[in-house]
C-alpha cells in the first residue's frame, strides 16, 4: 500500500452508525464559510483502498457520476489530496486540463476546486472537494485556505471519536434543498409573480438542481408545444422529446457548475427554431425560451436516449473510461485501468481479461482474486468448452449472472471451479467486427443487473475492446521489436587476455522501445578492437541499420584496417545504402600489454577515462562528422594511455541527455559517480551508472555502455 493509504480503524462485524448526522452538517458550513456553491464528502471503504462518495451538497450526484467510488491510486484531485495528505486546488478550466485530464472530458467547464483529506498521520477516514463558480479568483485566498483546513481537521477529529466509539459515519442524505414542484402559491407575492411571468411575451420556466421543472409559464408550454401540466414536476428533457440530446443536457450542466449563464439553440420539428438561454443560481436554473433569430443550416449536437436521467450517468461514465483508455500502452496498462476505473464505478470487487489464441482461450490479466490460481486455471481452455467466458467470446452476446445459482444452472461446469465470488458480467469485446476478448467483473454478494447498468457496461466493453485491440498489436510489435534487438546486439563479450569488459542496454521507455544503439568488442589479436555507435531514429529500420554498420565495422576489423580506415569504410558504406539516416560512431583499437589506445570518433559523445588513482578525464578526441554525410570525411585518431588499472567508459547520449538537463552538467556528474565508484567490479558499476535516475525518469533515448578496464 502507498504512503497516504492507510486504512482507518476498522470495527470487527457490523457496526452501528454515528449518532446523528456527522458529515452534512460539517459540510454545509464549509460551503457558507469559504463561500463555494458545491462539494461533496467522501469516506474511506472499510475494506479496499477506495473512497466512496457519502454525501453531496449544491449539484445532482449525476455530475460525478464517474468518481462515486476513487481508488486512492487515480489521477484525480481528491485520491492526490489523500495520496499526499495536502490541499490539493485547481484554479481553472485550464489547470483542470492541463494536471487532470480525466476529469475535464467528463467536466469541461469552468470552475475551481479544491480537495482535501479527511486523515492522521496513521489513518485515512476520507476526503472533502468543493467547488467555486469560473469568476473564483485563481488562488485561494489565506482565509479561505485557513478555513479549508480548520474545518477539515475538525470533521477528520469528529470522525475518528466517532469511529473509536464504534460507531463510523455513513453516507448521509445529500443537500439540494429544492422547493415542491409547481409550489408558487404560497404567499400574495409569489401568485403576483406567477401572474406576471404568464403575462411575458417570452417563455419561462424555472428547474431544480436535478434539471425538474418547478415551473413554466403558458409562453413556455406554448413554444414547446406542451401543456404546462405535462411540463411541471418532470424532466424538461424527458417532457420533451427533441430536447433529449446530450449536447443540451451539457449546456444544463455547464451553466450549473460555472455558474455562469448559457445558451442553446433547438429545433422544435418539423423546421422551428427556438432559443434557450439558462440562468444558474445555487438553487436551480431559470430557462427564457424564446424565437430564434436567423437560423441557417443549425445541426443537433447529438443523438438520444431513453432515459435522459440516467443518461447523464452514462455519458459521464463513457467519456471518464474513454478517457482514461487512451494512455493504455500495452495489455497490462488496459488490466490496470479497467480495474481502476470501470471495476472500482461498477463496484465489482475483481476483473479478469480474456482474449483467444489457437483455438484456446488465455488469461490476458486480472486484478482483484486473493487467489490468482483461481483464474490462471482457465488459461488454455478450448474454444469449444461450454464456459460462460468462451460462450461471450464466441457469440459476442453479454451475460449477466445475478447469482452463483443462476450461473450454475446455466453452465454446471462452474460448479467444481468456484472463485468465491456471487455474480459475474461477461462483456464481449468487439473490435473492428471481431471478437477481440471478454472482460470478466465479478462481484462479492448477489448482483441485480438493471437494465441501465447493462447498456452502460455493454457500451463501455466497446470501448474496452478498441484500447484492447491496440494493446495487442502493440505488445506483438513489442516483442518482435525486442527480439530483432537481441538478435543484432552481443548475447556476450568475448573474454580477451589483459581485458575485463562488461556491457549494458537499456532501451527507451517510449515509442517501440528499440533503437539503433549499439556496441560490440572484438578479438583482434595481438591487439582488441571495441566499437560504440548510435543510429539516429527509434524504429525497426535503425534498428535494422545498426545490425549493418557493426557487421561492416567487424569485417573491416577483421581485414586489419586501421581505425581510421575503418571508419572511412563505414562512412561510405552508410552512403551507399542511401538509407538516409546517420549515426555516430566511436571506434579504437586497444593493446594492453603496451598500455595504449588508438581512437577514431564520427561526432560521438567524448570517452572517459578513469585513472588508477582515481581521477577521472574526459577525452576530447579529434574527430570527423557523423556517418552518414559526407563520403569525403576523415576520422583522425588519437593515442591515449591505456595502463594496467586504467578504465574506459564509452557511452551513448541516452545516458547523459534528458530533458531540462545541460549536457556538460550531465558528463560532470557521469565523471563524479565514475571517480567515486570506479573500484567497483566493472558488473556493479556499469549497473550503478545506468540505473542513474531510471526510477524517477522517463528515459526518451536508448543507452549503452560499454566498460573496458585494462588489467
Amino acid at each position: 500500500m502507498t504512503h497516504g493509504q492507510t486504512p482507518g480503524p476498522e470495527p470487527s462485524g457490523p457496526a452501528p452508525a454515528a449518532e446523528g448526522p456527522v458529515l452534512t452538517p460539517a459540510l454545509a458550513a464549509l460551503l457558507d464559510g469559504v463561500g463555494a456553491h458545491s462539494g461533496g464528502v467522501y469516506l474511506r471503504a472499510p475494506d479496499a483502498p477506495v473512497l466512496e462518495m457519502a454525501v453531496m451538497a449544491g449539484l445532482p450526484r449525476s455530475f460525478t457520476a464517474p468518481w462515486e467510488r476513487i481508488g486512492m491510486n487515480a489521477p484525480v484531485p481528491v485520491a492526490e489530496a489523500v495520496r499526499e495528505r495536502r490541499l490539493v486546488w485547481v484554479g481553472g478550466e485550464e489547470e483542470m486540463a492541463r494536471r487532470y485530464p480525466r476529469v475535464a472530458v467528463v467536466l469541461p467547464y469552468a470552475f475551481a476546486l479544491a480537495a482535501l483529506p479527511l486523515a492522521t498521520d496513521s489513518a485515512v477516514y476520507g476526503a472533502v472537494f468543493l467547488t467555486w463558480p469560473g469568476s473564483h479568483p485563481p488562488e485561494l485566498s489565506e482565509r479561505e485556505r485557513e478555513e479549508l483546513t480548520s474545518a477539515c481537521r475538525r470533521l477528520t477529529l469528529r470522525l475518528e471519536s466517532v469511529a473509536a466509539r464504534g460507531r463510523p459515519a455513513r453516507p448521509e442524505p445529500d443537500l439540494l434543498a429544492a422547493p415542491p414542484a409547481g409550489n408558487v402559491t404560497g404567499s400574495l407575492g409569489a401568485v403576483e409573480a406567477a401572474r406576471m411571468a404568464a403575462r411575458l411575451p417570452y417563455g419561462l420556466c424555472s428547474l431544480d438542481l436535478n434539471g425538474r421543472v418547478r415551473f413554466a409559464n403558458a409562453a413556455a408550454a406554448e413554444l414547446m408545444g406542451i401543456r404546462v401540466d405535462d411540463l411541471v414536476g418532470g424532466h424538461l428533457w424527458a417532457a420533451v422529446p427533441w430536447l433529449n440530446d446530450p449536447g443540451y443536457e451539457d449546456r444544463y450542466r455547464a451553466a450549473l457548475l460555472s455558474q455562469r449563464a448559457t445558451s442553446f439553440v433547438a429545433l422544435r420539428p418539423p423546421a422551428t427554431w427556438l432559443s434557450f438561454r439558462l440562468y444558474p443560481s445555487r438553487d436551480g436554473l431559470s430557462v427564457r425560451i424564446s424565437r430564434a433569430r436567423a437560423v441557417s443550416a443549425l445541426r443537433r449536437p447529438g443523438g438520444q436516449a431513453d432515459d435522459a436521467p440516467s443518461r447523464l450517468v452514462t455519458v459521464s461514465q463513457v467519456m471518464s473510461l474513454a478517457g482514461a483508455l487512451t494512455e493504455a500502452v500495452g495489455v497490462r496498462d488496459v488490466v490496470r485501468l479497467v480495474a481502476d476505473e470501470l471495476a472500482t464505478a461498477a463496484t465489482a470487487q475483481a476483473v479478469v481479461l480474456l482474449g483467444s489464441r489457437a483455438g484456446r482461450l488465455h488469461v490476458l490479466g486480472h486484478r482483484g482474486y486473493p487467489d490468482p490460481h483461481v483464474v490462471e486455471r482457465f488459461d488454455g481452455t478450448p474454444l469449444t468448452e461450454p464456459t460462460p467466458g468462451v460462450h461471450a467470446l464466441n457469440s459476442g452476446v453479454p451475460a449477466f449472472f445475478e447469482s452463483r445459482r443462476q450461473l450454475e444452472r446455466l453452465y454446471p461446469v462452474r460448479a467444481a471451479t468456484p472463485d468465491g465470488f456471487a455474480a459475474w458480467a461477461y462483456l464481449p469485446l468487439i473490435a473492428s467486427g471481431r471478437p477481440v476478448g471478454t472482460c470478466v467483473l465479478a462481484y462479492a454478494e448477489p448482483h441485480p443487473f438493471a437494465a441501465d447498468e447493462r447498456a452502460v457496461l455493454t457500451s463501455l466493453g466497446g470501448l474496452i475492446a478498441q484500447a484492447l485491440e491496440r494493446a495487442l498489436l502493440y505488445d506483438a510489435k513489442h516483442r518482435l521489436a525486442h527480439g530483432l534487438q537481441e538478435a543484432l546486439l552481443p548475447h556476450s563479450l568475448p573474454r580477451l587476455p589483459g581485458l575485463d569488459a562488461v556491457a549494458r542496454y537499456r532501451p527507451a521507455t517510449r515509442g517501440m522501445d528499440i533503437g539503433g544503439d549499439f556496441y560490440d568488442l572484438l578479438d583482434a589479436r595481438p591487439r582488441a578492437a571495441a566499437v560504440i555507435g548510435d543510429v539516429q531514429g527509434h524504429n525497426v529500420t535503425a534498428a535494422g541499420l545498426m545490425g549493418q554498420i557493426r557487421t561492416a565495422v567487424r569485417a573491416y576489423t577483421t581485414v586489419g584496417q586501421s581505425p581510421a580506415e575503418v571508419m572511412r569504410s563505414t562512412n561510405r558504406l552508410l552512403i551507399d545504402l542511401d538509407a538516409e539516416l546517420f549515426a555516430s560512431c566511436l571506434y579504437l583499437r586497444l593493446d594492453p600489454e603496451r598500455g595504449r589506445a588508438v581512437m577514431a570518433r564520427a561526432g560521438h559523445p567524448p570517452p572517459l577515462l578513469r585513472r588508477p588513482d582515481g581521477r577521472v578525464r574526459v577525452l576530447d578526441l579529434a574527430g570527423g562528422p557523423l556517418l552518414g554525410i559526407d563520403g569525403a570525411a576523415g576520422y583522425p585518431t588519437t593515442d591515449v594511455e591505456f595502463t594496467p588499472g586504467c578504465l574506459l567508459a564509452l557511452y551513448t547520449d541516452g545516458l547523459v541527455e534528458a530533458p531540462g538537463l545541460d549536457i556538460e552538467d550531465a558528463v560532470a556528474g557521469l565523471c563524479r559517480r565514475l571517480a567515486d565508484a570506479g573500484d567497483l567490479p566493472p558488473d556493479e558499476l556499469a549497473d550503478l551508472l545506468v540505473q542513474r535516475g531510471d526510477g524517477d525518469r522517463e528515459r526518451i533515448d536508448d543507452v549503452a555502455l560499454l566498460l573496458l578496464r585494462a588489467r
